[in-house]
């Protein structure tokens, strides 16, 4: 295991101890006189032992499985924090007027069931947000419709694809980019469940592109490219493609591929008076791709964080981890992705579809 890796667990491992201890001292606060003082020693010893043997089970490899666990039990450690932390700057302001925190006691699982309410509408209620870009380069006015992000699994699949597809036709799109983790590690909730005819309803005059993220490389690469072409839709594994005369389109494999050739390399032997359009999964290489002759970058993987404080991390982690911004000639847009990761919950993020107006220079 990388040495990032043991740093990462060290570091959730301090925070999940602090959610645990917040999370008793706020049922002993608002609670401690409906229950004896052993029940609760009792509780806080439990909970304890499950979330920190849930995690270390996980992490030691002994049951796998219990990975999709550990981030429910993180957010909602987290949720209850925040409540915390609310009702202790409540009951500091008003606590003349309290007599006892009962009301806060019926308040708290309103709170908290309000909190995941929000993250699960956030998680499956896109937003469409528009970008209007002027390239340095000559291009006929184009539509371009974004989405990444769809990790396609058990809690994310025809549905969604559906609603996608509906959108990209209602906002009239002529070019669709979808820049990587499209299925969720592998293809077997997405054959289990026939999300093929859904996914094929991705359409556009001018074409569907992909490349695969880091969670389409999880060893399954072979057989979800091959579903994702099946469905109509091309994916483009570090290679160019030049569209009508009018622009090109550079496919990058995620950077989970060592041995990937540059964005340099690729445009080596192509026309770069052409406007070029690249799809890169992680937003990683941006200031390298921004000295280039590239026209427009769209990339995902970040999520905007997907969950506050999160996206305080992605903003410290790349040098633009969400929206757009122009450097140099080009523009660089990064999307929080259509889907998520994980659990279907979003808080401070929203599941969202880009669409790009560009014109050319005139």
């Amino acid at each position: 295991m990388e040495t990032r890796y043991y740093f990462i667990f060290a570091a959730v491992f301090v925070v999940l101890q602090l959610f645990l201890y917040i999370f008793n001292r706020t049922l002993g606060w608002l609670y401690g006189a409906f229950l004896p003082q052993q029940g609760r020693y009792l509780f806080a010893i439990l909970s304890y032992l499950l979330a920190n043997g849930i995690i270390l089970l996980t992490v030691l490899r002994v049951s796998p499985s219990l990975f999709r666990v550990t981030p429910y039990i993180l957010v909602i450690l987290l949720y209850s924090a925040f409540i915390s932390l609310a009702f202790g700057i409540i009951w500091w302001l008003g606590k003349s007027y309290f007599q006892s925190p009962r009301l806060l006691a019926w308040a708290y699982p309103v709170a908290m069931f309000g909190l995941i309410s929000v993250s699960v509408y956030n998680a499956y209620t896109p937003k469409i947000v528009h970008y209007q870009i002027t390239l340095d380069k000559p291009l006929n006015p184009l539509r371009i419709g974004l989405a990444s992000d769809f990790h396609l699994g058990t809690l994310f699949g025809a549905k969604q694809m559906d609603q996608l597809a509906a959108i990209f036709d209602q906002q009239k799109v002529d070019l669709i980019l979808l820049p990587g983790d499209i299925m969720d590690d592998n293809v077997d909730a997405y054959l289990s469940q026939q999300m093929q005819p859904s996914l094929a309803k991705l359409k556009a005059p001018l074409g569907v592109y992909a490349t695969l993220g880091n969670h389409d490389f999880f060893g399954d690469q072979q057989r979800i490219a091959e579903q994702i072409k099946q469905a109509g839709i091309k994916v483009l594994w570090d290679q160019t493609e030049t569209i009508h005369q009018e622009f090109m389109i550079v496919g990058r494999n995620d950077d989970l591929v060592k041995d990937r050739p540059s964005t340099a390399q690729l445009l080596e032997s192509v026309d770069t008076s052409l406007p070029i359009f690249v799809l890169d999964h992680r937003p990683s290489e941006i200031e390298q791709i921004s000295q280039l002759p590239v026209d427009l970058l769209v990339a995902g993987h970040t999520h905007n964080g997907q969950i506050f404080p999160a996206n305080l991390i992605t903003k410290l982690t790349y040098r633009l981890a969400y929206g757009h911004e122009k450097i140099g000639h080009g523009h660089f847009i990064v999307t929080s992705g259509y889907g998520f990761w994980g659990i279907p919950m979003r808080l401070g993020s929203q599941s969202e579809v880009v669409i790009i107006d560009v014109k050319g220079k005139e």
